[in-house]
Parts: structure tokens; C-alpha cells; sequence
């Protein structure tokens, strides 16, 4: 294969393939009988009542898809129209291998072969019908991050910008390039130019294969026009383009080549848009002139769908025409695959060899095997890390936020515990100090939670063909929020520990720093966590911050661990809160010489705190009698010691504390990996 350099007509180079052959067969996708049914649970007036799980008087079935047949060939462009709940994203996903094979019927092959669902993952591309973008990064940007990650490395650095740059052309975005995505927040580009770089960045391989959902939804006329134009380039440069419609205008039902028209998962009409007048006309019911044949198709189909045969003598009248329709694209072609000689692996390797970027090298090398990702996990590492760093430095009012809590927490507790001094009150308001900081540190984390999941789709959609590992985008974010978990430590230690009188001198205030920073790492991880688990931003941001809450309650600050209840010391011991709490008092009150409480001081937090000093002295003198010892106004009765028996600290020191909770941060982290690799599924069941 010898590559080399056209100009286009922006005057960037694109990358073109001169190929020693003539003609070869091209790619066909055909579906015969595809059927899916989906069992529908009948809800209770009474939400709370108790339903056994295998009563089937509660369950009907509802059929999605219905025996559903058709055929996309490469270069062309394939639209599936229907009306809401026709079964038209059923029939894209199904197609793209979005529904568990236990449960879709039927047969889906390419070139008349069934294919994996990894080759599937490696040849095709689905954009879904939420543009799922970083708002902070340029087009050209995120355009590049894609061909990072579906570009293999042996791909040199200049020949991905080149695909880029010539990608962008054929989007119709070069004015919009080095302009921002954009959200809410922050102007970027249309919604048209939004949707065109969500084709863009699963189209950066070159994939065989694409589907969309709807892309051309929410847009207006002339975008939706631009969007369908640049997906009628993608397949003359010889792709399968299929993609799901709701209303086209009669300008974009001329850029289609294939047409099936669905309603109640049923196909009503299959073959070109040119033929739907000849279609209605011989149903009986013409399409008047200078009306918009979709329109009318849609309409017709609704009125019949409100009759009490339904629309099923247009089902059965599309089944004679298309069996004495003379015309190929009316009639029923799905046995063309029957054709093809050419096996699957080997017409892969063509299609790579005329300069698809599907693997970025010789299609040889791969008629055997599919490469399951284009990058190692290192280069995947990488650029993951340079995009979220690149992305959250451009949004620098999250941080801000974040940094302006923990300095306003900071000032209210340096102003609240100024200097506080060795009393028994000094004491308590130790306990009070420190634990208001551990808890606002998890707090302060939950706010992570709306981030994660606004990335937790990017990632679902990148991930389901295989543009990098989950493993790879867990370890990433983790990594990149290192430097600023980092700065929120430094700035809450030092408004703290020195304002506040807290003991240990420099190398205390190294412990300190090192547990603050371990517990913005827990706190963070379990933020990810909760993000990955519940996908709803409020209800995970509430549950987030409930379970803080609890930690708060039970980790050993308002209730000591003995007399806590024994049936809540399950939750004491996996508090996040109190592991960090119970280091930093260890730091505190580790001095054996330090005492707290004076004989003279015994009496303060009591009604004899105003007795005269000889009269307590006296009182001393016989208190030491009762107890045989004595005891002077200068006896020290409460050591760090004995303060810290009293909290029931006597199990862990405080570095085991700190390895504790760093270990939970990355038990936290293991389980948000988890959640990703088994809670993002694409498939319907």
C-alpha cells in the first residue's frame, strides 16, 4: 500500500491510497427476519405492594421488532423513517449490535457472513443522538483527541493531523475549528456544527460500518440538510451509512438511497425514496404534487393506525408490490450477498489496503485476527490525561469554587479555634475542630459528582467500540486529580494547623498535611464511585452527601466507639470519616507529658465551677482521700492519653490510620472501574 498526499480544496492535505487493482465487491449489510420482544411489567395502583418476581400475570409482551428484513450496501446511504415508538433506534441498534443476542431473533451478516462483535467493534461507529462533547475543547481539538485514540501509533503524528485537517473539510467546519464546543455555560458553536463533530469523532477511522441515531433531531432545515450531506460523503467514500430519521425534508429524501418506512415494528415500505409516489399511487392514495412525500407517508400511516385493522393492509400490500416490483431497488435484494466470494477477513484487508484507517497499516497483517484496541495502554494513558487536563484548565471556576470553600472553611475554623489553648474546653474544641475538617473535605468532594457523570456518558460512547480501555480512563482521572486534591490540602493545612495552635510543630504539620491529602484522595474516590453507580446527578449527589453525612454521625466524634450501639459498629469501622479523624487526634494528643486537665480544673465545666480556690482544694484534698491519692490543685487528672482512651482510639496508630484510609481510596477507585465495566453496557437486554 503506498500512501500519499492530495491536495483538497481547502488546500490541506488529505491522505489517498493508489491501490494495483481494479474493482472490488463492495461491502453489503443484510438483515433477514429480525424480531425482538421485550416483556412490559404491569404497574400496581399501589406502588409499595409486594409482587413476586415470577408471576407472569404481571408481565405482557410487547413486540419491538417484527420479522424485519432489508439490505445496506456500501456507498450508499440507508434511512429508517417512522414516527415515534415505530421501532426505528430498535432497528439501529439492533443492527449495531446494541441488543443482546439472547434476545434479538433473526440474522444480521456482512458479505454474507455473521461477523463478531468485536470485528463489529473495530469496523463501525455509532453516534448517538446526544452531541456528548468536552464543552472547553476547540473542534480541531476534539477532532485530534479522537484520532489519538482510534488512530494506532504506527499512524505518524502528521499523518493524524492530516486526517484532521481533511475531516473537517468534509464536515464543513473549517470556520468553526479553533472555535470552542461550548454548553450553558459558555458560547461555542451551532447545534449543527455540534452534531457534524459528533460524526466526526467516530468517523476519525474511517469505519465501514455507521449507524446514527436520529442525527439530524433538534436541528433546523438547513443544518439538518448540511448534516445528511456530509453523511452521503461518508458513503461515496465507501461506507454503510444507516441511520434512523424522523421527518426528512423532501431536499434530504433526495440525498437518501434506501428507504424503510416502519410503524408498530413493522416494515410498511423498503427500497429508493424515488418509488414512494409510484408506491402510494398504486396503494390507492396519491401523493399530491409539491407536498413532501415523507410527510404524507407518515401521515397516511397514522390514520391507518388509528383504524381497527391497523395498518396492516399496507403491510400486506407492500408485500405484493415488492414481490411484483420489477425495479432492484424496490424489490427485495437480500439475497445479493449470495454473490460475494470474497471472505469477510479478506474484504476487511481490501478495504484497508484503498485506505480505510481502520487498523493504520497494512490490511495483510490483519486478515486473521482484529486488534481489539488501536493504542496501547500507555498512549491511551496519556492522551486521556492530556484531555482532562486540558478541559478542566480551561474551566477554571470549578476549581475556584472548590479552592474558595475550603479557604472560607479554613478562615471560619483559624477564627473559631484561634490559639487554642491546653484547658479541658481546649480540648473538646479539638475534637470539634477536626472533625469539621475531615467532614467538609468529603463533602467537598461529593461536588465532584455532576463532573463524573457529565463524562461518565463521553465515556460510554467512547468506550463502546473500543476507542480505549476503561481501565486506562480510570487510572487517568485519577492521576490527573493528584496536582489539584494536592493545592486543596495545602491551602486548608496551612490556614489551619498554625492559626488553630494544633501540636506536633513541623513535622506534625507534615502528618497533617499527609492525612488531609489521603482523605481529599478517599473522598474523591468514593465520589467516582457514586458517580459510576447512580447515573442520575441529583439522586447520587444526595446519596452522596446522606452517606457523608453518615460517616460524620459514626465515625467516633458525637458518639464514642464503646457506646455506640453494637448493631451500628459495622458502619463505624467503614466510615471514611474516621480514620483520618482518629490520625490526626493521635498527632494531637500523643504527648504523654501534655496534660489537659488540672486538679484546679476539675471543677470548670460544672456549678462548683465558681467556688473560691481554697474551697476547692479542700474538695481536691478529699477526693484524693476517697480515691487514696493525692491530689492538688497542680495534679494533672487527664493526659492526650487518657483523652484519647476516651474516644476509644486504642486500635490503629495514626500511620496505620492514614494507610487505611489511602487504601480506601483505592478500593473506591477498583469499584468505580468496576461499575464502568459492568454498568456502562450499551446492549439492550
Amino acid at each position: 500500500m503506498e500512501i500519499v498526499e492530495l491536495p483538497c480544496e481547502e488546500h490541506h492535505q488529505i491522505l489517498d491510497v493508489h491501490i494495483a487493482g481494479s474493482s472490488y465487491p463492495p461491502f453489503v449489510l443484510s438483515f433477514k427476519n429480525l424480531t425482538y420482544d421485550v416483556k412490559v411489567s404491569t404497574k400496581s395502583g399501589f406502588p409499595f405492594r409486594w409482587k413476586k418476581p415470577n408471576v407472569s400475570s404481571g408481565n405482557t409482551t410487547k413486540s419491538l421488532l417484527r420479522g424485519i428484513s432489508g439490505e445496506a450496501k456500501e456507498g450508499e446511504t440507508m434511512a429508517i423513517l417512522g414516527a415515534s415508538g415505530s421501532g426505528k433506534s430498535t432497528l439501529i441498534d439492533a443492527l449495531a449490535n446494541r441488543i443482546s443476542k439472547q434476545s434479538l431473533k433473526g440474522s444480521i451478516t456482512l458479505n454474507g457472513e455473521v461477523f463478531d462483535s468485536d470485528v463489529l467493534k473495530v469496523i463501525s461507529a455509532y453516534v448517538m443522538q446526544d452531541d456528548l462533547l468536552f464543552p472547553m475543547l476547540t473542534v480541531e481539538e476534539t477532532l485530534m483527541f479522537s484520532a489519538e485514540f482510534r488512530l494506532p501509533r504506527s499512524v505518524s503524528k502528521s499523518k493524524k493531523k492530516a486526517r484532521v485537517q481533511a475531516l473537517i473539510d468534509q464536515l464543513g467546519l473549517r470556520n468553526a475549528a479553533k472555535t470552542v464546543i461550548g454548553d450553558e455555560g459558555h458560547r461555542g458553536v451551532s447545534g449543527g456544527e455540534r452534531r457534524r463533530v459528533s460524526i466526526g469523532i467516530d468517523i476519525i477511522h474511517d469505519p465501514i460500518l455507521l449507524f446514527l441515531d436520529e442525527p439530524t433531531s433538534g436541528l433546523d432545515s438547513t443544518s439538518a440538510f448540511m448534516v445528511v450531506k456530509v453523511l452521503q460523503r461518508i458513503a461515496e467514500s465507501g461506507s454503510v451509512v444507516i441511520m434512523s430519521i424522523h421527518q426528512p425534508s423532501s431536499r434530504i429524501l433526495g440525498l437518501i438511497d434506501r428507504l424503510i418506512i416502519l410503524s408498530q415494528g413493522r416494515t410498511l415500505y423498503s427500497g429508493s425514496p424515488s418509488n414512494l409516489p409510484q408506491f402510494f399511487s398504486d396503494f390507492g392514495h396519491p401523493i399530491p404534487n409539491n407536498e413532501n412525500p415523507s410527510e404524507f407517508a407518515l401521515d397516511l400511516i397514522r390514520e391507518l393506525e388509528g383504524t381497527s385493522s391497523g395498518t396492516q393492509i399496507l403491510f400486506e400490500f407492500n408485500k405484493s408490490w415488492k414481490a411484483s416490483s420489477m425495479d432492484d431497488n424496490g424489490g427485495d435484494d437480500t439475497i445479493s450477498n449470495r454473490r460475494y466470494t470474497l471472505p469477510l477477513k479478506d474484504a476487511i484487508a481490501k478495504s484497508i489496503s484503498r485506505g480505510k484507517l481502520v487498523f493504520g497499516g497494512n490490511g495483510a497483517n490483519h486478515s486473521s485476527s482484529v486488534p481489539s484496541f488501536s493504542n496501547p495502554f500507555y498512549i491511551e494513558l496519556m492522551v486521556l490525561s492530556k484531555r482532562l487536563l486540558t478541559n478542566s484548565r480551561r474551566m477554571p471556576a470549578k476549581f475556584a469554587v472548590r479552592l474558595g470553600t475550603i479557604i472560607v472553611t479554613g478562615i471560619v475554623l483559624a477564627t473559631m479555634f484561634w490559639q487554642l489553648d491546653d484547658s479541658p474546653a481546649g480540648a473538646q474544641e479539638r475534637l470539634g475542630c477536626i472533625s469539621i475538617s475531615i467532614a467538609t473535605i468529603f463533602f467537598n468532594c461529593i461536588t465532584e459528582v455532576p463532573t463524573f457523570i457529565q463524562e461518565r456518558y463521553i465515556f460510554m460512547r467512547e468506550t463502546a467500540y473500543n476507542a480505549y480501555r476503561r481501565s486506562s480512563y480510570v487510572l487517568a482521572r485519577s492521576l490527573t486529580h493528584i496536582p489539584l486534591l494536592f493545592n486543596l490540602s495545602v491551602t486548608l493545612s496551612l490556614i489551619t494547623f498554625w492559626t488553630v495552635g494544633l501540636a506536633g510543630g513541623v513535622p506534625g504539620f507534615l502528618f497533617f498535611f499527609v492525612t488531609i491529602l489521603a482523605s481529599f484522595w478517599a473522598g474523591s474516590s468514593f465520589a467516582a464511585f457514586i458517580s459510576g453507580l447512580i447515573p442520575d446527578v441529583f439522586l447520587a449527589f444526595v446519596s452522596g452527601i446522606a452517606i457523608v453525612s453518615y460517616f460524620l454521625f459514626l465515625c467516633g466524634f458525637l458518639v464514642a466507639r464503646d457506646r455506640l450501639p453494637k448493631y451500628w459498629l459495622w458502619f463505624h469501622y467503614i466510615s471514611l470519616v474516621k480514620y483520618p479523624y482518629e490520625a490526626i487526634l493521635q498527632n494531637e494528643f500523643h504527648d504523654p507529658t501534655k496534660c489537659f486537665v488540672l486538679g484546679v480544673q476539675l471543677f470548670d465545666q460544672s456549678a462548683l465551677a465558681t467556688l473560691p480556690a481554697p474551697v476547692k482544694s479542700e474538695l481536691l484534698k478529699s477526693l484524693g482521700r476517697v480515691v487514696g491519692r493525692n491530689i492538688t490543685s497542680s495534679t494533672c487528672l487527664t493526659t492526650g492519653k487518657d483523652i484519647l482512651k476516651q474516644q476509644g482510639i486504642v486500635e490503629l496508630s495514626k500511620w496505620k490510620c492514614v494507610w487505611v484510609t489511602v487504601a480506601w481510596g483505592f478500593f473506591f477507585r477498583i469499584l468505580f472501574y468496576l461499575t464502568l465495566l459492568f454498568g456502562s453496557k450499551n446492549k439492550r437486554k
